[in-house]
């Protein structure tokens, strides 16, 4: 027989070594600690006013007022000693809020420190024995890690997510293939080619080729710095992956300086057809396509 599938609180409760006996004890302790929170806001407060991220995002008092409500749902919630995987979704969306609003790891995990010392403080002030308080120090201290590894977690993923959706965005902006004319597309390269962009190069080209179904590229490298017999080799491997495709491959921008060297290192361009301008190349492109530069642009 399968065994079942644990939840996502089951999960993180065995990852924190968090017991039945660590919940039961959180929730007795709290019982008596719940008419304490709004002190416990009080308090927590008295430390964040002294931090600049106070004034930097809960300035406004209507803000501020939101926040503090939800803060006192947070340790309500926290103190009842209930962990399912509704809990564990409002840690995450803690998370969320936190890289959102872009609150850095270092204020957080502060804030979550002073806020188990408050805790702490509270539970001294209860009428339980010592056996007892010492009990539910180290069970909130638990949950309380628990939490922050949590909302930890989710501010990494949102945070890569967004790494992410900004370099494929400058990836957008650093290969621009733009159709200029039927049958004919243009990318000017600005900067270094290594063989990551080489392989973004080729991958959008060969993208836009299918796309449009176009007969020549031309790839302009007059912004390109340096020409070595590496660069040479991918611009050679560009040019051969747009020819399995059907479309010719022109090279503009060639400088003096880059011919120079390309013959000095004695590397070997194959049938690629180089020009000095972009007006040269594109001049070939028409006259290839016998395309008249009267025709309308389509």
């Amino acid at each position: 027989m399968r065994e079942p599938v644990q939840t996502k609180a089951q999960l993180h409760l065995e990852l924190f070594r968090i017991t039945p006996a660590d919940l039961s004890t959180i929730r007795t302790v709290g019982a008596e600690m719940i008419s304490g929170l709004e002190t416990l806001k009080d308090r927590f407060y008295e430390w964040l006013k002294t931090q600049p991220e106070f004034e930097l995002f809960l300035s406004d008092p209507v803000t501020l007022e939101r926040v503090e409500t939800a803060q006192v749902e947070y340790w309500a919630q926290f103190i009842a000693g209930v962990v399912n995987d509704e809990y564990i979704a409002s840690r995450e969306r803690i998370g969320q809020t936190h890289a959102r609003i872009g609150l850095s790891l270092r204020i957080y995990h502060a804030a979550m420190n002073t806020f188990l010392s408050l805790l702490f403080r509270m539970v001294d002030e209860t009428s339980f024995q010592e056996d007892t308080k010492a009990q539910a120090k180290v069970a909130i201290a638990k949950l309380s890690h628990m939490d922050m590894a949590i909302a930890s977690e989710t501010i990494a993923i949102v945070m890569n997510e967004r790494v992410a959706a900004q370099n494929r965005m400058l990836l957008e902006l650093s290969t621009p293939v733009a159709q200029i004319w039927r049958g004919i597309l243009l990318l000017p390269v600005v900067g270094m080619i290594d063989s990551k962009r080489a392989q973004e190069i080729t991958t959008a080209v060969l993208n836009k080729i299918a796309e449009t179904e176009a007969r020549i590229f031309i790839l302009d490298i007059s912004g390109v710095a340096v020409v070595d017999t590496a660069v040479a080799n991918h611009l050679v491997k560009i040019t051969k992956s747009t020819r399995m495709m059907g479309c010719e491959s022109t090279i503009s921008g060639v400088s003096p300086a880059i011919a120079r060297t390309i013959v000095d290192l004695g590397i070997d361009v194959g049938g690629i057809e180089t020009i000095a301008t972009l007006r040269g190349a594109l001049a070939s492109a028409f006259e290839r396509l016998k395309i008249s530069t009267d025709s309308p642009h389509r």
